[in-house]
């Protein structure tokens, strides 16, 4: 397990909430999103947090699966609503990514103002608000031992999104989209602490995130214009599964 030393549990958790949260407001400083060929460091991002949702969120989709059948024994399929809703969080972000992209070339919006006022902006990130929210609650549902883990493969995976979503909305997203999934990241974990222990909310978090997350990373590593780094990605993954295995 991770040693986490004396730093008191709420202080951490917070420290980590608000690191998370710049996660959004400074990824576009870091000078490696918008390149093609893509940034291997990108690549590597989405390796880690692949290799998180693979190693330790998959495995909780089973446990959250098992907790909603207590919930919902009377329910057809109770012991499946956790893979069916790591499913329903896959189809939900790949279709705002299709919106998103059909939007972007639409010819009938060849002369639309690049405001925020946009039906699309505002579902695509009030979409990944509440994603971000969700691993902001979840802050408070890991084990000390594992939270630095989490914090970190989400973190990365916050710099890999940001890529995209800048990609899609430009300017308007730097102006007024990631301060939004900046604060939702923190309204997520005042969320948690406000609820904490609610097993069920948990089990429908983590698979959603779990569906999510794959998708998001696929989506940017996947198509051929991006000129993806397989080999960034693959040392991202193995060598974050390797950490979690054994640290």
């Amino acid at each position: 397990m991770l040693s986490i030393g004396p730093v008191p549990d709420t202080v951490l958790r917070t420290a980590l909430a608000l690191g998370l949260a710049l996660a959004h407001l400074f990824a576009g400083r870091l000078g490696v999103g918008g390149r093609i060929p893509r940034s291997r460091w990108l690549s590597a991002a989405g390796g880690t947090s692949v290799a998180y949702v693979f190693v330790h969120l998959l495995p909780e989709v089973h446990e959250a699966a098992t907790t909603l059948e207590r919930h919902g024994a009377a329910l057809a399929f109770a012991d499946r609503h956790g893979y069916l809703i790591a499913l329903l969080g896959f189809v939900v972000f790949y279709g705002l990514e299709q919106l998103a992209r059909r939007s972007a070339t639409d010819p009938r919006d060849v002369e639309r103002d690049d405001s925020a006022g946009t039906a699309v902006f505002w579902v695509h990130v009030g979409a990944f608000a509440f994603y971000n929210g969700i691993v902001g609650y979840l802050l408070w549902d890991r084990a000390l031992g594992g939270l630095v883990t989490f914090a970190a493969a989400m973190a990365l995976h916050f710099v890999v999104t940001d890529d995209g979503l800048r990609e899609h909305h430009g300017r308007v997203y730097h102006r007024r989209g990631r301060w939004v999934l900046s604060a939702a990241v923190l309204a997520g974990f005042g969320s948690g602490y406000a609820v904490a222990d609610t097993e069920l909310l948990v089990a429908v978090f983590v698979p959603f995130l779990a569906g999510g997350v794959i998708l998001n990373v696929i989506k940017e590593e996947l198509p051929s214009d991006r000129e993806s780094r397989f080999w960034a990605f693959a040392a991202g993954a193995a060598g974050y599964a390797a950490l979690l295995l054994f640290v």
